[in-house]
């Protein structure tokens, strides 16, 4: 059994799969994250892995390919090069449980859950109308959702902002009662010295967690932060590898860890962070604000991870204008929720079957969205009324 293809497609909203092919048929699909810089440079570097690395070789072999792939440049880590490693994990993943007849999780050693609880997201990347949006989320049968804590928000700030933010959560604790989880990302937009403040004031109405309090490359705030609120505290989205983890996990400042498969590496990596996670009493909730395959390698990896507690997906969230969640699936009652859970896929590989007919079309037609803005993660520059810059 040898690997022979390699394609990347580019889709709307702003997604990038993978595709592997194996000589004797058998078809892998992944995710990726895209950067800064759109879809090309993880799709370069996909192409080159599989030349370097790929071309001829027995896709089975999984922990050695994502060895020789991390460990076979000078240079190691960052987005690209992680997120082009995620994908072609997830293919290779995938390939290995069609090869065996078996649905991922049954190879990483079975299922701890036979379904996961999942969260949805309300009220946009500036956050408004939430009580409703909280209320018909509940209607459809969620019991968990997050939202932005705040929108630009100043290294020293008013009471003013800081009880807007506070009203923002009591307005839906209110109107979803005890029983909702309700987690607010500061989506890395607050400083340390705001952190402290905001995270102490949010916690009379109990989030289910604080998200990226203060950004990924400030580890060392995080205790500070935690010391201000009994709150969980959540982070790792911007986290590529195990050993960016060590540094948090030691310090004991984080309850949740968020790896996104789609740029942690895939499916082997979290497998190992998550494990990481354990030792030290950390629950795993994969980030995955993409698509079908990223959420179906989170979900393999949920079902057989004794610690993972909750898992991100991203239908109808504000920024999937072009597509959702559903579209490039032949049979989108896979990922069909139930009373906030999702039932884990159980067909061989992934478990998701892809309409590759739509998957291709969707990718010949570059029209159909603007790249540039919407698979980059980039939005309009946000600036404070002085105009200086604010975290997005």
């Amino acid at each position: 059994m040898k690997i022979v293809d390699c394609e990347t497609f580019a889709v709307p909203p702003r997604w990038l799969f993978v595709r592997l092919e194996t000589a004797d048929g058998t078809v892998g699909w992944g995710e990726h994250v895209t950067g800064g810089g759109g879809p090309a440079p993880v799709a370069a570097a996909v192409a080159a892995l599989f030349e370097q690395r790929l071309r001829g070789a027995d896709p089975l072999r999984i922990e050695d390919h994502w060895t020789t792939m991390y460990r076979g440049g000078f240079y190691r880590g960052g987005p690209v090069l992680m997120s082009a490693i995620a994908g072609i994990d997830q293919a290779l993943w995938d390939v290995k449980g069609k090869h065996h007849g078996a649905p991922v999780h049954e190879l990483l050693g079975g299922r701890a859950r036979d379904r996961m609880r999942v969260y949805q997201w309300i009220g946009g990347d500036r956050p408004a109308d939430v009580g409703e949006a909280a209320e018909r989320k509940v209607d459809q049968g969620f019991t968990a959702m997050k939202m932005n804590a705040t929108e630009e928000f100043r290294r020293i700030e008013s009471p003013a902002a800081v009880e807007a933010a506070v009203a923002r959560l009591r307005e839906v604790r209110e109107a979803v009662g005890p029983d909702v989880g309700v987690a607010v990302d500061f989506h890395g937009r607050v400083a340390k010295s705001m952190a402290k403040k905001l995270a102490a004031a949010l916690e009379p109405h109990d989030p289910m967690f604080v998200e990226e309090p203060v950004l990924s490359e400030h580890l060392e705030a995080f205790s500070e932060v935690a010391a201000h609120t009994d709150s969980p505290i959540a982070t790792g989205e911007r986290l590529f590898t195990r050993w960016d983890y060590k540094p948090l996990l030691e310090s004991g400042a984080v309850d949740v860890v968020q790896p996104d498969l789609s740029h942690a590496g895939g499916i082997t990596e979290v497998r190992k962070i998550a494990a990481m996670a354990e030792a030290y009493d950390v629950a795993l909730a994969p980030h995955c604000p993409l698509g079908p395959v990223a959420l179906a390698a989170c979900l393999q990896v949920d079902a057989a991870t004794p610690n993972a507690v909750i898992q991100e997906q991203s239908l109808d969230v504000h920024y999937n204008r072009e597509a959702d969640l559903l579209d490039y699936l032949d049979d989108p009652s896979v990922l069909e929720y139930e009373d906030g859970y999702v039932d884990i896929p159980d067909d061989p590989g992934l478990g998701i079957p892809i309409d590759e007919s739509k998957v291709r079309g969707a990718a010949e037609d570059p029209a159909a969205v603007d790249w540039g803005e919407a698979l980059s993660f980039h939005r309009d520059v946000w600036r404070h009324e002085d105009g200086s810059f604010a975290e997005w």
